[in-house]
């Protein structure tokens, strides 16, 4: 089901090599008629069964490794998507982790230091909700942040010109062509929110209790630089979409539209990886049915002193019977005992 492109169009969702792209010619809502929410839950749930046979063969074949990018702005749904999405996964073959701001420990370090030792071994999968990109969104929004990392030649916020950040989009477009060349595959989802969708998701998180430790007044504070967060958006997505790499762009104003996306274009990619199980060879086919007869035989003798062990315990048990009981009287004998007793 996750693999028709009639429902789930990647064209529309891929970003080109090498193209500039502006935020407003993508749309924030679903605006197809072949899906409601209701068909695109039942698919969704399908769809994860059909992921998680294809991660057990991803771990199996044990030559691939699978990154998966989540970036937006908050309340965009990226909690949620990792939830919905990936808990038809095995988690023991599945990571995921949520950068914050780094510490002191990680500003000793490059930048790509904490997502390094973050990145999924061979057969595994990795989530990192907010990445190696924020290092060009929320430093480019503030860049004042990036004095806290003491890179030489950057005495001050004026140093930060449009020639650094160029610099960073081809040391990311680097990093990830390496690990792509060394069997990594990068998938890289921008769930695209509205302004007033934002709004009213900030409203639900202050109104309900059960959300409300989701809210922080710094997400008011960022919700003020809108325009600067889409522009730096725009052109990290455009520098940094590539062949090895690329950016979807998704609709988020409805969760159960994006939800169904991202996990229709992971599903997609993974079959075209072409993954199988090991095959083996038929001296190891031997060696198996020779393991096999070995285990039954085993099973066999097992039963065999099961049931001899049962047949001592019952003879026992029928000994003890006996022996509890009276002795049997002849005819002299039971007279006797009845004047003994009289």
């Amino acid at each position: 089901m996750l693999n028709e492109e009639k429902l789930i169009r990647t064209k529309d969702l891929v970003v080109p090599p090498d193209k500039q792209i502006s935020l407003k010619d993508y749309s924030t809502k679903y605006k197809g008629k072949d899906l409601n929410k209701q068909d695109a839950e039942m698919l969704l749930d399908m769809g994860r069964k059909g992921l998680a046979e294809i991660q057990d063969k991803l771990y199996a074949h044990n030559r691939y490794s699978v990154l998966i990018v989540f970036q937006a702005m908050d309340a965009a749904g990226k909690d949620g998507a990792v939830k919905h999405i990936m808990s038809g996964f095995n988690p023991l073959g599945v990571k995921v982790y949520s950068f914050k701001a780094p510490n002191s420990f990680e500003l000793d370090h490059d930048y790509f230091w904490r997502h390094m030792i973050a990145l999924p071994a061979r057969g595994e999968i990795a989530i990192h909700n907010r990445s190696h990109y924020e290092n060009v969104l929320v430093t480019r929004v503030h860049p004042e942040f990036i004095m806290n990392e003491n890179i030489p030649g950057i005495e001050s916020v004026k140093d930060l010109h449009k020639d650094f950040f160029k610099m960073r989009y081809k040391q990311i477009t680097r990093f990830e062509k390496s690990l792509a060349q060394n069997g990594m595959i990068i998938l890289k989802f921008f769930l695209h929110v509205s302004k007033k969708e934002q709004k009213k998701r900030f409203m639900e998180r202050i109104d309900d209790p059960s959300k409300n430790w989701k809210f922080s007044l710094s997400d008011l504070k960022e919700r003020g630089y809108w325009d600067d967060y889409q522009k730096a958006y725009e052109e990290a997505i455009s520098a940094t979409s590539t062949k090895d790499a690329p950016w979807f762009i998704i609709p988020a104003d409805d969760k159960w539209y994006s939800r169904l996306a991202i996990a229709a274009i992971i599903y997609r990619q993974f079959e075209k990886l072409e993954l199988s199980y090991p095959t083996v060879s038929e001296s190891q086919k031997a060696e198996l049915q020779k393991a096999k007869a070995k285990l039954m035989s085993e099973d066999e003798g097992d039963d065999k002193k099961s049931k001899k062990k049962d047949k001592k315990k019952s003879k026992g048990k029928n000994k003890a019977k006996v022996s509890k009981e009276e002795p049997k009287l002849n005819g002299k004998d039971e007279k006797a005992k009845e004047l003994s007793l009289n």
